[in-house]
């Protein structure tokens, strides 16, 4: 139920002006206090009385009259309203929350909108307007309480773009007019800004990898700025221009930074990377950390921070607890001294990558005013009933008393579609409240976000996300503020929204309602049960791979997807396998998805069809919505046929009938099939699919240099697929029995190492480690007689691993991660928590299951790719395997060498 009060009785007697040509003049009174958030929604309101002709005049009073028309707006505690508020407003107002407001008409016509707060006050302004806009009417009594169900209601910009900057990594983006010509845009911010109060958001995010040497001159460091001194100027300006008119709308402007980030002229100066996540903290750069976040404070007191500890940082460890509380929070605390400001801002504590209760409670007894910040369902949108270690985090944070905010991340699955499902918002709303407890919202663009302004569709001119997505933005807007909405009254409300936006009738913009409604369950339903990962490695409109479907952890499974943000269900290997030993299913499975996903679209098509006669507005917009419409109906088609292949296919691995492959094959043709439809509603609507385009995304197809960004480059790739496939039957049909094919191991590359003299050659029983007796048991025929270094497990696990070497060609190091989660292992290279972890070529499984130790888990093999040179590989702590070196131009076909006894390997049916 609702842990707050809301009271509305709106009623009677409106005065309808329709057939008036002359109105009477309306005064506006407000207090000689002088908050901008008062006088701005005084204005609001005046521009919608305006509208239906009235003669407005705002006046500032420290005492009200008993004037009839007047119109009296303020704070609680303002002089405006001492010994002036009637015992009713006084008693709603005493029990109303941060933000709240109550709008009431006294005995003699005084209209009142009493705010417990400046940003209530605006609230109740923007409340009073939305109706009159609604009804075309000044009520003539009125009575309404209400405020907010999350303390924080937040948007994000990011400042980053789809591909990297010359000569900089992940995250690195100076603030320029060349780079980011909007951010110098001060009608575009008018725009947005006034779209988040009109949605009663308060805060805005703004993201970038280091943004203080974008924004001012350290006296120590001066050489740290990465602009030139135009364009420090200008930084400043449209910074204090932006929080100066955010301020106005009740906006808390935030500043995120990752950790630790250091700008590429410091970094060139003293030797250093711009970031390196396995460098422990140096004195030089944690001075000048201090000292960048200490001048921004002092010159911004108003801005809040956001701190990312991890991803350019180790991520859990006691460097980051120190990193916060010793560098961080005092910055912060040096700055509000210069400024000779006592009040803290706040700091909100990214909790990704980082043990976060952990760096709280070290944290809280120097610093009060702190909020942490987790994810709803990783970088995606797969369900509003998360559960598992996810869930326990997010209530851990929410248990540790301050505010924990919810944050709906980079929607890689998602974009470029667009999205509207009301129901499934609102109901992933009340699971942040209920399940995760967390009070506050803080809300990516539904789609590129590493393109903003502009969303992928190829429009002339562009289209600016902001207005493409406006239900997005609404839709959260609205549930965040109030969750418990009655869904039928809900259905009506955003049925007229629509109606009104397209010019349609009230049945048409249910239609249209509906079609988003019945859209918005595939992706989320896709990713949760057949996806590789809730990050933005993986584009979901794309499609996946075969290999991806049958045999998922080749690709980095991130499982926490399938514990924590799915419901209870199966994947579709762990269908295929019960299907064979006959046991029974569990939860959500891969069929019914396949089934329910297909349905899904069908009935999105037949709502937006029957609402496209009564379109008489913002027809271009319509067309483009209902094309997306067909476009979620075949992305359904083409993974439900997948999937059904998929599960032939992995029956095959059982059966070895070469019967059950041939059942495949019609699926998967049809599935292709859909895609080629897919590739023609895209071909002349979509500019691509994903925003980020970096060798960071993977699946389904690894994205270099802006390659496979459209649906059309992956036609071939299935195409490719499925043909391949024809002809591994057909030569299974052909081969004799017991035929095996030749396996030619790899040859050791002449690489010189600089740092570590033991190695040993890689065979069975060859001992692992300088420290211990492990030997191996079982090893991959291609790995056999490879050149290993032999390292001391207790220091790998202590210190970490680094290995320094020289090479006069391209090559290839091979890195063994043992595939279990423990914190005595090193962790693979994971591009949901680390954005470098694909720096070397590396975060993809070249050899699954490759080798076994005695009394250990299977080891997977990455490759980590070097030019000739001179290089130094730091990993993090934890013991690993380095296999030894082969030369860059050697075949490294990626399979499963099966040493964990779970089967063999049957990707090579597709490659």
């Amino acid at each position: 139920m609702r842990n707050f009060l809301i009271f509305i009785s709106c009623y009677f007697l409106s005065i309808s002006f329709s057939n008036a040509s002359v109105r009477v003049p309306k005064t506006i009174v407000i207090s000689t206090e002088n908050h901008v958030r008062v006088r701005f929604g005084a204005k609001k309101l005046s521009k919608a009385l305006a509208k239906l002709n009235y003669s407005t005049k705002i006046e500032q009073k420290d005492k009200l009259s008993t004037t009839y028309n007047a119109i009296a707006i303020g704070v609680f505690s303002d002089k405006l309203f001492v010994n002036n508020l009637p015992a009713e407003i006084k008693n709603r107002i005493s029990t109303t929350k941060k933000e709240g407001f109550h709008i009431y008409t006294g005995k003699n016509g005084m209209l009142y909108i009493v705010g417990n707060d400046a940003s209530g006050a605006l609230y109740g302004c923007i409340e009073l307007a939305d109706q009159i806009k609604s009804s075309g009417k000044l009520p003539r009594q009125i009575a309404l309480s209400d405020q907010p169900e999350m303390v924080l209601r937040g948007t994000c910009i990011g400042l980053q773009k789809p591909d990297y900057l010359p000569g900089h990594d992940v995250y690195e983006y100076p603030y320029t007019p060349e780079t980011f010509p909007w951010l110098y845009d001060k009608v575009l911010w008018i725009k947005y800004l006034d779209m988040m109060v009109e949605n009663r958001y308060n805060s805005l995010y703004l993201w970038n990898g280091h943004p203080f040497s974008s924004l001012l001159r350290l006296k120590d460091y001066p050489y740290a700025v990465e602009v030139d001194d135009a364009t420090l100027k200008k930084n400043e300006e449209i910074f204090q221009f932006l929080t100066k008119e955010a301020d106005k709308r009740g906006i808390w402007v935030i500043q995120m930074f990752y950790n630790i980030i250091i700008p590429k002229p410091f970094a060139d100066k003293h030797g250093l990377k711009t970031q390196d996540r396995n460098r422990p903290i140096i004195p030089l750069i944690a001075d000048y950390t201090r000292k960048s976040i200490s001048s921004f404070v002092e010159k911004y007191p108003n801005v809040g921070l956001m701190v990312a500890l991890g991803e350019a940082m180790e991520g859990v460890g006691q460097d980051d607890i120190d990193w916060f509380t010793k560098t961080i929070i005092p910055g912060v605390k040096d700055g509000l001294k210069a400024a000779g400001i006592k009040e803290e801002p706040p700091i909100v504590l990214r909790a990704h990558d980082t043990d976060a209760p952990s760096v709280m409670k070290a944290a809280l007894p120097l610093y009060k005013n702190l909020y942490t910040e987790n994810k709803f369902n990783g970088e995606a949108l797969t369900t509003y009933t998360p559960r598992g270690a996810w869930a326990d985090l997010n209530r851990k944070l929410a248990a540790i008393g301050t505010i924990n905010i919810s944050n709906v991340h980079i929607l890689a699955n998602l974009e470029p579609f667009r999205y509207g499902s009301a129901d499934f918002i609102q109901k992933s709303v009340q699971a942040m409240n209920k399940i995760y407890g967390a009070k506050g919202l803080h809300l990516y663009p539904q789609t590129s976000y590493w393109d903003w302004p502009y969303s992928a569709d190829e429009v002339k001119g562009r289209l600016l996300e902001v207005d493409r997505d406006w239900i997005w933005y609404k839709e959260w807007a609205r549930y965040s503020w109030n969750s418990q909405r009655d869904r039928s009254e809900e259905i009506n409300y955003w049925g007229n929204e629509l109606a009104n936006k397209y010019g349609a009738n009230l049945t048409g913009g249910k239609a249209i309602l509906n079609a988003y409604e019945e859209s918005g369950e595939i992706s989320p339903k896709l990713l949760r049960r057949y996806g590789i990962t809730d990050g933005n490695r993986q584009t979901l409109t794309l499609g996946m791979l075969m290999t991806q479907l049958i045999n998922p952890f080749r690709y980095g499974l991130f499982t926490l997807m399938y514990e924590s943000e799915a419901p209870e269900g199966e994947m579709i290997i762990e269908y295929a396998e019960k299907e064979w030993k006959k046991q029974g299913h569990i939860g959500e499975t891969p069929v019914q998805v396949a089934r329910e996903v297909v349905e899904h679209g069908k009935k999105a098509i037949q709502s937006i069809n029957e609402a496209a006669p009564g379109i008489t507005k913002d027809t271009a917009e319509f067309k483009r919505l209902r094309n997306d419409i067909y476009c979620y109906d075949e992305m359904a088609n083409f993974y439900a046929e997948k999937v059904k292949a998929a599960l032939w296919i992995l029956r095959y691995k059982n059966s070895n009938q070469v019967a059950d492959l041939e059942q495949a094959l019609p699926f998967l043709q049809k599935s292709v099939d859909h895609y080629a439809k897919l590739v023609k509603l895209t071909e002349n609507s979509y500019l691509y699919a994903n925003s980020m385009q970096t060798k960071q995304r993977k699946i389904p197809m690894r994205g270099v240099d802006k390659t496979f960004i459209h649906w059309k480059e992956m036609l071939p790739v299935f195409t490719k697929e499925l043909n391949h496939f024809k002809r591994s039957i057909d030569s299974l049909k052909s081969i004799k029995q017991g035929t095996v094919a030749a396996i030619v191991p790899y040859k050791s590359a002449d690489v010189k190492v600089l740092n570590e003299t033991e190695s040993y050659v890689i065979a069975k029983d060859a001992p692992l480690f300088a420290d211990t007796a492990i030997k191996i048991k079982e090893v991959a025929a291609q790995l056999v007689g490879l050149k290993g270094i032999k390292l001391a497990k207790e220091k790998q696990i202590k210190i970490g691993t680094e290995i320094k070497f020289s090479t006069k060609a391209p090559v290839k190091l091979l890195i063994g991660f043992f595939n279990q989660k423990d914190p005595q292992y090193l962790a693979p290279p994971q591009l949901e928590t680390d954005a470098s972890a694909n720096n070397y070529g590396q975060s993809e499984i070249k050899i699954s299951n490759a080798l076994v130790p005695y009394g250990f888990p299977p080891v997977n093999v990455h490759a980590y790719s070097f030019p000739a040179g001179t290089h130094t590989l730091n990993l993090g702590k934890g013991a690993c395997l380095v296999l030894g070196f082969i030369d860059d131009k050697q075949e490294l076909r990626i399979f499963n060498a099966g040493l964990d006894g779970r089967g063999k390997d049957i990707d090579w049916l597709f490659e």
